[in-house]
């Protein structure tokens, strides 16, 4: 029973520094490829907009560019 019992620490011993082994290979291997070992997140692709929010975020974009252009119109003027 202690020989199972030896064994089986022995065997997950012998998993955990596998795994490190594998980890650090695996940094190596990316530093080697891109130049760095950091870990990024990259975001989730967006959500598309619903049609009401598109409409309102087009009238709002169509509002900025009208205000721009009175604005500039009246620097043009002075």
């Amino acid at each position: 029973m202690a020989d199972s019992l030896l064994n089986a620490v022995f065997a997950v011993v012998d998993f955990v520094v596998e795994m490190s082994a594998a980890i650090d290979n695996t940094k190596r291997l990316s530093r080697q490829a891109t130049g760095s070992d950091k870990i990024v997140e990259v975001p989730e692709d967006p959500k598309p907009l619903p049609p009401a929010a598109q409409r309102a975020l087009a009238e709002a974009e169509e509002r900025e560019r009208l205000r721009d252009q009175a604005a500039s119109g009246t620097d043009q003027a002075s």
